[in-house]
């Protein structure tokens, strides 16, 4: 690991904090988060080193079928860190067990603008629930027309949501309106 950073970007140092993104392996980004925040304590940089998220989204999963809430990571691989560059503060983010690197040209580090941060933080990945599609039957898993069977008749994924014709009593029909995590294929 050989590395330096330039010496031109340390003249170029800010007294600012800003956030920058880590690249770690895969599967190692809570460890990465946690290994960070104690080379910080320990090194006392924490005025450097001011914060590390590791940007995560909530999603509705069915499980047995039952709703269940988890937690997955939206960026694998990924660590953003609060942090003002310094030749000592990057020496040791870099040198952190797990971090592979910064991103940036030439692994040069490239701070995110707010709305980078924003965007960041608050993505929502397409939900993986799209894998149905118009003219599929399903069942609905929740809701007042639980166990009720349908067809789709629209996906709307921006929000979330089908459009389901549902088979009701006597043979009639009923378009509604139900979120992406309602339903499952009739298989």
């Amino acid at each position: 690991m050989g590395e330096a950073m330039p010496e031109q970007d340390l003249n170029q140092n800010s007294k600012t904090a800003a956030w920058y993104v880590v690249h770690t392996y895969s599967g190692y980004e809570n460890k990465v988060k946690d290994n960070l925040e104690k080379a910080a304590e320990n090194n006392r940089m924490q005025h450097l080193i001011q914060e590390v998220q590791v940007p995560i989204e909530e999603v509705a999963e069915i499980k047995n079928g039952k709703r269940v809430i988890t937690q997955h990571k939206t960026f694998p691989g990924y660590v953003l860190v609060k942090m003002i560059i310094t030749s000592e503060s990057w020496y040791v983010v870099r040198n952190t067990r797990g971090v592979t690197g910064f991103v940036g040209p030439e692994s040069k580090p490239v701070p995110l603008t707010d709305a980078e941060f924003e965007i960041m933080m608050n993505s929502q990945p397409q939900a993986e629930a799209t894998k149905l599609v118009v003219g599929e039957e399903i069942r609905i898993l929740s809701g007042p027309l639980e166990n009720f069977t349908g067809t789709v008749e629209a996906v709307d994924v921006a929000r979330g949501k089908l459009q389901v014709k549902v088979k009701m009593f006597l043979g009639r029909e009923m378009q509604v309106e139900i979120e992406l995590d309602q339903a499952e294929k009739v298989t």
